[in-house]
């Protein structure tokens, strides 16, 4: 994979790259932006990189305008008119100020399926060029994608951390301070309005618009986010008796929250509400992106995250339940845990004496392992016998045999503990039950799935054979799964531009049947019985 060795002041940095996007979206990924006004279009001419070493690449008629001879002869380009094929050297002349928000690539983020509806420019005659945003409210974080409502091309994507954290890394810590304090309610609420509205900030800085032509904007997320944005019925959460039941996440008005975007006064602003108490529309949204009801059955859909999310389609009847998946699915909390960005070792390979060897997102020193390189590491100290089915590290492999492991000498400090290895197996675990009490219900063996759809951060890079292993995944041939990335994110975007995919939404609100594990007789059951990292049981 040919790499870009750039250098932004006194730091130098490599990041590896497939071909095609241009210098700046290679950057954008990796979090090293550049000054940027124009949406890459070259318009701007602000962001300026100097060629150091490498191939030869002929200025555009862009850099011809923006760029005199003499600083082109002396190797002065635009990152947004620049498509590297091999190894680059640069210098990044005029660094973006340090964000919280990071750019998130084109790859694994296709065109919508769904035929895009008119968009009704009656409605506000004065936009021109209308844009839309859908937001991604996750427990941990918070996407946005920015579309064109007249043709729904995707013009950016950016990801950043939910300020909630710092009230309680799960929902239910967040919840229970709700509901101890209106002023607290009131600051979760508040917390994330002020998030969207810098992240909003941030697109229209890096794209060079105008956040008044945004006249649309549609949120999803899980139950409890949505009702805590909203500061409605967050209450009925915490109480059983509502788990199974649709719970409102309207708020009063909009109207402040547009204020405190900049979007246009008149902007149609959207909370797609849950289908129930802990099945969120970020499942929904997930459901439309890959279109589960149209494709073969039976299929099933797997949301990783705190609260996971799982829907079965038998071919008639939607059935869909959610499990408490913990820190483990967003790597909250584990010693050496991270995001899939550069840094993160998203894939472990084992030689045939034990060796270890790993690839790291962006070519970088590694800093921590992703869900998919903790999944292959797991897996393999299991088949090398240095930790047991039972999760436990064999003897020898770490001292006492509960001290962290030390993973790989010499390249930084990445370890595992036996609390990583248990919170990962709990959350597995929870995830095995919830399909096999599905699949009782619907009277569907796991083995005839037809297609397994595998969405949210940690399933990013999974390598299937991995998961499987240790019973992450059912036991289906590896060309029936999906990787589906982004895909609530994905699919509020479809809700936004499509009118097919809101009638859609509509159907899967009749069609679903809710089963909530907490009434499961044999959930106990299959969960213990699935703890043990091998592959599901469905005796």
């Amino acid at each position: 994979m040919p790499q870009l060795i750039v250098l932004i002041g006194k730091e130098e940095r490599k990041i590896s790259y497939q071909p095609g996007p241009s210098v700046r979206e290679i950057l954008e990924g990796a979090g090293a932006q550049v000054r940027t006004a124009c949406r890459g279009h070259g318009a701007c001419g602000l962001c300026e990189i100097r060629l150091l070493g490498g191939g030869t690449l002929e200025p555009t008629l862009n850099e011809r305008l923006h760029l005199t001879r003499p600083r082109l002869a002396r190797g002065v380009r635009l990152a947004c008119q620049l498509r590297p094929q091999g190894d680059l050297r640069l210098e990044v002349l005029h660094a973006a100020p340090p964000s919280k928000w990071r750019g998130l690539s084109g790859e694994g983020f296709p065109s919508s399926a769904w035929p895009p509806a008119p968009w009704p420019v009656a409605r506000l005659p004065e936009v021109k060029s209308p844009l839309g945003v859908a937001v991604d409210l996750g427990t941990t974080n918070i996407r946005l994608v920015l579309l064109k409502l007249t043709d729904g091309e995707r013009l950016a994507r950016l990801r950043g951390r939910n300020p909630q954290l710092s009230f309680g890394a799960d929902v239910l810590t967040r919840l229970v301070a709700a509901q101890e304090s209106p002023e607290t309610a009131r600051a979760l609420s508040a917390q994330v309005v002020a998030a969207i509205a810098e992240g909003l900030a941030e697109l229209a800085g890096r794209q060079g618009l105008d956040l008044r032509r945004v006249t649309s904007l549609a949120v999803v997320g899980n139950t409890p986010m949505l009702a805590l944005m909203a500061g409605k019925n967050y209450q009925l959460l915490l109480q059983p008796q509502h788990w199974e039941n649709p719970v409102a996440c309207r708020p009063a008005t909009s109207a402040p929250w547009v204020e405190a975007w900049g979007t246009h006064p008149q902007a149609a602003v959207r909370l797609i509400q849950p289908l129930a108490g802990f099945v969120g529309s970020d499942l929904l949204a997930g459901l439309v992106a890959t279109r589960l009801l149209s494709g073969p059955a039976p299929a099933v859909f797997i949301d990783f995250g705190t609260n996971s999310e799982i829907a079965l389609w038998d071919g008639r009847n939607l059935w869909i339940t959610s499990a408490a998946g913990g820190p483990a699915f967003e790597l909250w909390g584990l010693q050496s845990g991270m995001l899939a960005e550069p840094g993160a070792v998203h894939r472990v390979e084992w030689g045939a004496s034990g060796s270890l060897r790993y690839q790291v997102l962006g070519g970088e020193e590694p800093r921590g392992f992703c869900g998919s390189g903790l999944v292959d590491l797991i897996t393999g100290l299991v088949e090398t016998g240095r930790l047991s089915r039972t999760g436990r590290f064999a003897a020898g492999a770490a001292a006492a045999g509960a001290a962290p492991l030390e993973i790989a000498p010499g390249i930084g400090s990445l370890v595992l503990s036996m609390a990583d290895v248990d919170a990962l197996q709990r959350a597995k675990a929870a995830i095995g039950a919830g399909l096999l009490v599905l699949g009782r219900h619907s009277g569907i063996t796991l083995a005839s799935l037809a297609r397994v759809c595998v969405a949210g951060e940690f399933g990013r890079f999974l390598d299937v054979t991995s998961a499987q292993a240790i019973g992450l995944l059912p036991r289906v041939p590896a060309d029936r799964v999906e990787l589906s990335g982004d895909a609530a994110l994905r699919g509020c975007g479809d809700l936004i531009l499509s009118t097919a995919a809101q009638q859609h939404l509509a159907q899967l609100r009749r069609t679903a049947k809710l089963i909530s594990l907490a009434h499961a007789e044999d959930f106990e059951e299959l969960f213990l019985a699935n703890l043990y990292l091998e592959p599901l049981k469905e005796d």
